[in-house]
């Protein structure tokens, strides 16, 4: 019996303790929810959405655009129409009217890495005061004040082209380059260019041959380099041209010939009648090279042209129909 009495009073405790956590849960369940959370839905402030990030260059904290077109503050209408002046008269012929090259193989300026990482003519007017040594690109005879213009002037074509590389807005432009003095050309044609040409025999008709004035300008400045319409000569048999530059190399045990491909103070590359090409090693004048350039008095006189020249010659070429 007391076995008995002893396992009802344990029982007991076991199933009050049970009642007691299960009322206190339930307590806790229905405790009141303090009065800020009460709060009616129409009252609640609505979250706001996520800011989203600042367009790149456009967030102050971050600091200056990374880009150089930018950084660069506009010209001055003045500054960008002489450089407009400027570049039309001593750029346009090898890098277009547009900057996006021109018929005379210039570089596409408003794409060239060299031109878009340039902020304030750290890169470009070097080039233009110097030229690069082994390409078509020779010192442009301008003053410093002209030269600026012409370099903001390219940086105003690049900023408002519609993309890298694209034209710039407004109708193509179109250039009237007979404007010069015949008489004066013919003069000047006289005294640098009679020596090799002809009025009467390899120029005769010039002008029926070549109607628009622009190439014929770039004809004349080029030296033959480009054709009628402007693009590079090639001719039609693979063989080099009578404007294209010749080599001799002297070796000990031979002598390499052909047409002039590249040349620096280590390697002279000759393309051979073949069509292959040939590369030999220089050290100092050994072996000997000699190279005939048929145009040497053409790039002699290119880095003297100045706007005046070039107009009056062209006016004069276009007199001979």
């Amino acid at each position: 019996m007391r076995l008995r009495a002893w396992m009802s009073v344990c029982l007991a405790l076991i199933v009050g303790i049970s009642l007691t956590a299960s009322a206190r849960h339930q307590d806790a369940a229905q405790a009141p929810v303090p009065p800020a959370a009460q709060q009616p839905a129409d009252t609640q402030k609505p979250a706001e959405p996520p800011t989203p990030p600042p367009a790149h260059g456009q967030n102050r904290e971050e600091g200056p655009p990374p880009f150089p077109a930018q950084q660069r503050p506009p010209a001055s209408p003045e500054v960008l129409e002489r450089g407009k002046t400027n570049y039309a008269s001593l750029c346009s012929a090898c890098h277009g009217a547009d900057a996006r090259g021109g018929q005379l193989g210039g570089v596409n300026l408003l794409r060239s890495a060299l031109v878009l990482g340039d902020k304030e003519g750290e890169l470009v007017l070097p080039i233009i005061k110097n030229g690069r040594p082994g390409t078509a690109m020779v010192p442009v005879p301008m003053s410093d004040e002209n030269a600026n213009a012409v370099v903001a002037y390219i940086h105003s074509l690049q900023a408002e082209g519609s993309q890298q590389g694209g034209p710039p807005p407004g109708p193509p432009i179109v250039l009237n380059v007979v404007v010069g003095d015949a008489k004066a050309g013919s003069a000047y044609f006289a005294a640098n260019c009679s020596t090799c040409h002809s009025t009467t025999g390899d120029l005769a008709g010039i002008a029926s041959r070549v109607e628009d004035a622009k190439a014929l300008q770039n004809l004349w400045v080029s030296g033959g380099r480009t054709s009628g319409m402007g693009g590079r000569r090639r001719p039609a048999n693979g063989q080099p041209s009578a404007a294209t530059p010749t080599v001799k190399v002297t070796l000990p045990d031979e002598v390499v010939e052909g047409a002039l491909a590249r040349v620096d103070d280590f390697l002279v590359t000759v393309r051979l009648a073949d069509g292959t090409t040939r590369s030999i090693r220089r050290d100092g004048d050994t072996p000997k090279v000699e190279i005939t350039n048929p145009l040497a008095r053409h790039d002699e006189l290119l880095a003297g042209y100045t706007n005046k020249n070039v107009q009056d010659v062209t006016a004069f070429l276009a007199t001979l129909k």
